[in-house]
């Protein structure tokens, strides 16, 4: 025989057996008999056929239910669920594509800070709104001053937060905050922040300040950390 027939032989004879296969386990489905030739091709005739073996035992021996037990499994399906649990992975995925874990895409390049210096021009020419705003400070305040009704002070942030994985690094230089206070506000807490274990807890407006180079903070509402426990135990005891 010619060495270049055999090829087709070996073929051929990996199709009869994988059709055979199919007849004993009753599958007519197509892509089921696709799967028992990839079976027969991948792990070879003799191991194929032994699967079989161990499939119609397991039938003679009431087979196996689904996952929820709700009814057997097909003489296929006991085949394929064998096939499934022994072979290496590589093969269960050739076989079964579908369960191969997907790539995961190549990360993003970091986002460099400089790069916004091109970016937010052109953000500046179509600039969304915001409905609200809103910033919280905690920390102590610096200096205070009085000036008629209102009560400034001064608060820095040096030290960024842990924040979400790929935000750019916050810069290192602080950020300080000009605080103004009603004095009607101010009056509730004045004692309390002489507390130096006490923290001012203060939401407000931020606006930018261009000529001084701050953000200015109009506040809203005032407290501290300290006033905030005492009220809670408060509401808990009644």
């Amino acid at each position: 025989m010619d060495q270049t027939d055999r090829p087709s032989e070996q073929q051929s004879n990996t199709q009869q057996v994988a059709r055979d296969i199919a007849r004993q386990l009753q599958e007519t489905n197509p892509e089921a008999i696709e799967q028992i030739g990839l079976i027969v091709h991948l792990l070879g005739m003799e191991k194929a056929q032994e699967f079989l073996r161990e499939t119609l035992e397991t039938e003679d021996r009431d087979g196996l239910l689904v996952r929820d037990g709700s009814r057997r499994r097909t003489p296929g399906g006991v085949y394929f669920y064998l096939v499934r649990g022994k072979v290496s992975r590589k093969d269960r995925w050739a076989i079964w594509p579908h369960l191969a874990p997907k790539p995961k895409p190549p990360p993003s390049p970091p986002f460099n800070w400089e790069e916004r210096l091109d970016i937010v021009p052109k953000l500046m020419e179509q600039v969304g709104e915001s409905k609200t705003v809103k910033i919280t400070l905690i920390g102590r305040p610096g200096r205070i001053v009085e000036k008629g009704e209102v009560v400034l002070t001064s608060m820095q942030a040096s030290k960024a937060p842990s924040l979400p994985k790929g935000l750019p690094p916050v810069p290192n230089e602080p950020t300080t905050y000009v605080v103004y206070i009603a004095h009607k506000q101010w009056r509730k807490v004045a004692q309390a922040i002489k507390n130096p274990d006490d923290l001012l807890i203060i939401e407000g407006l931020p606006v930018l300040d261009k000529r001084l180079g701050t953000i200015a903070v109009f506040t809203r509402s005032v407290t501290t950390k300290l006033m905030q426990a005492t009220k809670r135990e408060s509401q808990n005891a009644k």
